[in-house]
């Protein structure tokens, strides 16, 4: 069994009491595990498992697939603030979306773990900017080494990956420049 500090990305029901869950880990990168019995209502896993959560889980690592057993998830910072407004929570997801794209599984990147978790947890305390989405672009670009001088870091990881988050356009729309 490993464990390893985690944020969830996204879940998807399994089964009638089942999910899979995916998350950015310190240790392994992006993973996805088996929650079983997660949607029962007494399950261990009750109130532990929603988006932007950030854990520590425990979980049995697979041989045959992708797919890990999650065996424990202690909440650590449920980051309430941030499901207090619509351009908080689609911020937070535009971000987890980039990360997505730019991160394989089990590849563990500790300095995007740490941007993603500073990203979430300023959007837990303060409003969703403008300011906040090009501060994470850029960050992430550089992280990557994808960053090009003469072109905005949007652009430089559409180049690199061949596209970006169809909801950018939206969130610039809506987003007041600062906070």
């Amino acid at each position: 069994m490993e464990s390893t500090r985690a944020i969830l990305l996204r879940k998807t029901r399994l089964s009638d009491t089942s999910l899979i869950v995916t998350w950015f880990t310190l240790d392994h990168g992006k993973i996805k595990t088996v929650a079983k019995g997660a949607l029962r209502p007494k399950s261990r896993f009750a109130g532990v498992l929603d988006l932007f959560f950030e854990c520590e889980i425990c979980f049995v690592h697979s041989t045959k697939s992708e797919l890990h057993s999650l065996r424990e998830a202690e909440l650590h910072d449920a980051r309430d603030g941030l499901r207090k407004d619509y351009p908080r929570l689609g911020l937070g997801s535009y971000f987890v979306e980039l990360l997505e794209l730019a991160t394989e599984h089990e590849h563990p990147s500790p300095e995007l773990y740490d941007l993603l978790s500073r990203a979430l947890s300023h959007l837990d305390q303060k409003p969703a900017t403008q300011r906040a989405l090009l501060h994470f672009e850029r960050e992430l670009t550089r992280m990557l080494g994808i960053a090009q001088p003469e072109v905005s870091p949007i652009v430089a990881f559409g180049r690199v990956h061949h596209r970006i988050p169809s909801t950018r356009a939206g969130l610039l729309k809506t987003l007041p420049a600062t906070g």
